[in-house]
């Protein structure tokens, strides 16, 4: 290649450090093959003369890439590209406690040339759609957690099918696509029924679905199967402002503010969870098993999720994955 193609690209107009900017350029231009291993990076002062950065600034970026093992340095002669890098876009919907299980075990599982920007859309579909177009062609692999949106299937289709994975959500999938995903629905049902003997010591379920979660509808459905089948007296809240506490429901709920409620309310009419209130949240987190004497969860495993993404990532292997949802239980049913 003709290495005096790759030029540091630096917006003096962003809030972005100008060292990271540096940082980016050299990644970037790795993983789009115009800096290769063994290219020879220009020297600091060679930096700083034309791009008018200070010598601290162009040195912490240089010895920052040296930290990551991205470039070395040899005496006499300057620093070189090291290591090939690959970049990854990683899509989730909101970065929440059960999310920093997935996002930690991806990034822990990545290959040690592979760097990855972690994006969050929040349900919005102009956000979704704007970070997508943003992001084509700049990226070796891409992760996204897709949503529920008339919008999402054409916004989907701007990307790579092979290079893309869709987590969490079976949702746009195609027969040829990449989907990593939990299964909202049926599970709900047979994991219920194995903890069937501790829901009957109540007079009544309840599923709290609030007004404000994106969490599948399916989840409710299932529910209610299982309540006809076995015939228990139940109901669906999804009101958040009426949630209260009585004395011998057993509450299920997918909303971790609901479980907060449920606590403080408990304290304060001298009700016992697991006794005389029971508790059920989806999606574990590190801190449930330590709350109260701990709550009863269902929820996939999370650190699967984030492991078989970066599985993903590293190989060229296609990827059509289901991950178990399961029941702990604990002492709040």
């Amino acid at each position: 290649m003709d290495k005096k193609e790759f030029k540091f690209l630096i917006d003096s107009a962003s809030d972005v450090p100008k060292f990271r900017q540096l940082v980016e350029s050299v990644n970037n231009a790795i993983s789009d093959k115009r800096l290769n291993v063994g290219d020879h990076l220009p020297s600091v002062n060679q930096v700083c003369k034309a791009y008018q950065l200070s010598r601290d600034t162009v040195f912490k970026a240089y010895s920052l890439l040296k930290e990551q093992g991205v470039i070395e340095s040899v005496p006499n002669k300057g620093y070189f590209i090291a290591k090939e890098i690959r970049r990854v876009f990683l899509f989730l919907d909101t970065f929440k406690a059960y999310k920093e299980v997935l996002y930690d075990n991806f990034f822990k599982n990545l290959p040690s040339n592979v760097i990855a920007d972690v994006h969050f859309h929040h349900y919005n579909a102009e956000v979704f759609k704007k970070q997508i177009e943003e992001s084509i062609g700049k990226y070796a692999k891409y992760v996204v957690m897709p949503f529920d949106d008339p919008s999402m299937e054409e916004t989907l289709k701007l990307l790579p099918e092979d290079k893309l994975l869709l987590i969490d959500w079976k949702l746009y999938d195609t027969p040829s696509g990449n989907v990593l995903y939990q299964d909202f629905g049926q599970p709900v049902y047979k994991e219920l029924e194995k903890a069937l003997p501790l829901i009957r010591k109540y007079q009544k379920m309840e599923f709290v679905y609030p007004e404000y979660t994106n969490h599948p509808y399916e989840s409710v459905d299932y529910f209610l199967k299982f309540c006809r089948k076995y015939n228990i007296e139940c109901d669906v809240q999804r009101d958040s402002n009426l949630f209260e506490v009585e004395r011998g429901v057993a509450y299920f709920s997918v909303s971790d503010r609901i479980l907060g409620q449920f606590l403080e309310q408990t304290r304060e009419k001298g009700l016992e969870p697991g006794k005389d209130v029971g508790f059920i949240s989806y999606n574990e987190t590190p801190m449930k098993k330590f709350i109260y004497k701990g709550i009863t969860v269902l929820s996939t495993d999370f650190r699967k999720l984030g492991m078989k993404a970066a599985e993903f990532v590293a190989h060229d292997a296609p990827m059509r994955e289901c991950v178990p949802t399961t029941l702990r239980v604990r002492e709040s049913l």
